[in-house]
């Protein structure tokens, strides 16, 4: 593809990343141009659909490839880092230095890699298709088939995944990786389907060797981009250091600062904001940080949700079913768990699950850093107190807090793919040999302009019996903790009766006597057994 140019007289580092089995440069379009319109319009592209335009329904799944740093890491596949996101919502100047797969990168594959269909007529031989498409033709996992080059994607990279690692997927968890997939004709049944079947077939695998070596030899230094909106000259920095970022958030404190673009994203696509010059922070490789310091687990800001809610998983297992409800895939992978809570929604999920677990914020402005327990970061609605030239750094999380008994629960319309009505995070601690109540931790996402504790409700349960009694008063409090509101997600009675009866099922779950499981506790539990049945007979 031939480098597009600028009509701006000042000199552009252009965008570089691999596509179609080269190198490509781009410059002359706007910082905030999509990956998928870039694809569609410009490349000509157009596997790759376009649907809500946001993020949600997955039509436009292409899959991100980056030099591995860790060959163990999820996702590795022979030194590559291969993740899901959304086109329509990254900004192409994202991609410096990296990989973009799409649907049309298939059939490349197939061409090398299979024999051509024996019994077709040797002047209209056809290359069969990748395993993962034919699957999809052999359970008729397609109708209407705008949506079906996502779900390709997607089912491409758990492929990639599970062949890499000698496995195979159960259908629960195919069902979790194609969670940010959405389809209106077939429903899931047949698509599931063809994930299992994929594996039947011969295996096509992706070549790696040649986009390791081009992006090797790329070397991504950081990008300094820029391109003309009318006389006007925007900039997009991609600094490589934390130094490079603090240097240049002091200079520019009113650039926009950008990570994954899973909320930015929106402001472009659907309010038409002009963002003016942006500082993107996803190629900050200390940012993404994620370890064990001392006595607490440090999740550096640029940290991938997956990456940061792993971590929080693999220390707290019951926060795993808020983890795998948390947006979609494809949104969990670009989107970061500084940013979430930086963004300061009183509906984002993270920070609840934080503030139940004493988890304090990293802030820094030049070589300057402080903390403070994260609910004192927050203002008012949208408001924190980051002072200008001031960003995120990082979020610790005790590791004394995880100690507790902690649960999580996400309220939604769907279960999948969903903003919450309201998310709980709880944490409880009994005094040693009693069911005194020693420490508790209750926080409410959707029942405020921010996300808080429930003070009240807290106090009304610190020293007392963990009981039915005790749970009752702690029920009447958060009525003097919250006065929350009605809109499209739900009314402000049922998301307070909703917040009530959780704090009920945390005293069931968590009780000195008889305590019972997160499966008897949740309706999802039996889902599985469902889904099998159904798909045994067919229906």
């Amino acid at each position: 593809m031939s480098t597009e140019s600028s009509s701006s007289s000042n000199p552009i580092q252009p965008i570089r990343f691999f596509h179609r089995g080269k190198i490509v440069d781009v410059s002359g379009v706007h910082p905030t141009r999509s990956v998928l319109d870039w694809l569609r319009e410009d490349a000509r592209c157009t596997g790759t659909k376009e649907g809500c335009n946001e993020g949600d329904c997955g039509a436009c799944t292409v899959v991100i490839g980056e030099l591995a740093t860790d060959d163990g890491a999820p996702g590795t596949v022979g030194g590559l880092q291969l993740q899901t996101v959304n086109a329509c919502i990254q900004f192409l100047p994202t991609l410096h230095g990296k990989a973009l797969f799409t649907v049309e990168d298939l059939k490349g594959q197939c061409a090398t890699q299979c024999k051509p269909k024996a019994e077709a007529p040797a002047k209209h031989a056809v290359h069969p298709l990748h395993p993962v498409q034919q699957a999809m033709v052999d359970c008729h996992g397609s109708q209407c088939g705008f949506c079906t080059p996502g779900f390709v994607m997607s089912l491409w990279a758990s492929y990639e995944h599970h062949q890499a690692e000698g496995t195979q997927p159960t259908r629960q968890q195919l069902a979790d990786d194609l969670s940010g997939n959405l389809c209106r004709c077939t429903g899931y049944r047949p698509i599931l389907d063809a994930g299992q079947r994929m594996f039947d077939l011969p295996a096509v695998r992706l070549d790696t060797a040649p986009v390791v070596a081009a992006l090797t030899a790329l070397k991504n230094d950081g990008l300094d981009y820029a391109a003309p909106l009318g006389a006007r000259i925007d900039h997009f920095h991609a600094p490589k250091t934390i130094a490079q970022l603090a240097a240049l958030r002091v200079q520019k404190p009113r650039a926009q600062l950008l990570a994954g673009s899973t909320d930015v994203g929106l402001w472009v696509n659907k309010q038409f904001r002009d963002l003016g010059d942006i500082i993107y922070v996803g190629d900050v490789a200390e940012l993404k940080t994620v370890e064990e310091r001392a006595d607490e687990l440090y999740i550096g800001a640029g940290a991938s949700l997956e990456a940061a809610f792993g971590a929080l998983v693999e220390r707290v297992p019951s926060l795993s079913e808020v983890w795998l409800r948390f947006a979609s895939p494809p949104i969990r992978h670009a989107g970061t768990m500084g940013g979430n809570v930086a963004n300061g929604s009183p509906i984002g999920d993270s920070p609840p699950v934080l503030m139940s677990l004493d988890a304090q914020i990293e802030l820094r402005r030049g070589d300057v850093v402080r903390r403070m327990p994260l609910p004192d970061f927050y203002i008012d609605y949208m408001k924190n107190h980051l002072q200008p030239g001031e960003f995120v750094q990082g979020l610790a999380v005790p590791l004394a807090a995880m100690r507790r008994q902690v649960r999580a629960y996400k309220i939604s319309k769907r279960f999948d793919c969903d903003i919450s009505a309201l998310c709980a995070g709880f944490a409880i601690e009994l005094e040693e040999g009693s069911d005194t109540v020693k420490a508790v931790r209750l926080a409410f996402g959707g029942m405020a302009a921010t996300v808080k504790r429930a003070a009240n409700a807290e106090a009304a349960l610190v020293g007392k019996p963990w009981t039915q009694a005790s749970v009752a008063t702690a029920k009447l409090a958060l009525a003097q903790d919250f006065k929350p509101l009605s809109d499209m997600r739900a009314s402000a009675d049922y998301r307070l009766q909703v917040a009530q009866n959780l704090i009920q099922r945390l005293w069931l779950e968590t009780r000195a006597q008889d305590a019972l499981s997160l499966e008897e506790t949740s309706v999802w539990s039996v889902m599985p057994h469902v889904v099998a049945k159904v798909a045994a007979e067919g229906l």
